[in-house]
């Protein structure tokens, strides 16, 4: 069992305190999720709608990106951006 999973209300990740779902976290749903692309998707869906319930002053366009926009980039490019620095995928705000 992961330690990465959300501290609610306020997404952030229990093992790294980075917002959720963090790099770590999304590898391992990646790995989860493998071969099931439409039930990663639909699992974020849900996370998207009740974050977007948890924090109504978030905009919806950086809870997208958070929770689903990533989902769709190959796994080699997201490890990219994430090692090159570009934390706008991780932490949502661009």
């Amino acid at each position: 069992m992961t330690t990465h999973g959300p501290v609610m209300p306020i997404w952030s990740c229990g093992g790294c305190n980075l917002p959720w779902p963090c790099p770590t976290r999304r590898r391992e749903l990646r790995a989860e999720y493998a071969g099931a692309p439409v039930s990663l998707a639909l699992y974020l869906g849900v996370c998207l709608v009740q974050a977007a319930e948890d924090m109504p002053w978030a905009p919806a366009g950086a809870l997208h990106r958070r929770f689903i926009g990533w989902a769709r980039q190959p796994a080699e490019v997201q490890r990219r951006s994430t090692a090159m620095g570009d934390t706008s995928r991780v932490s949502g705000v661009r």
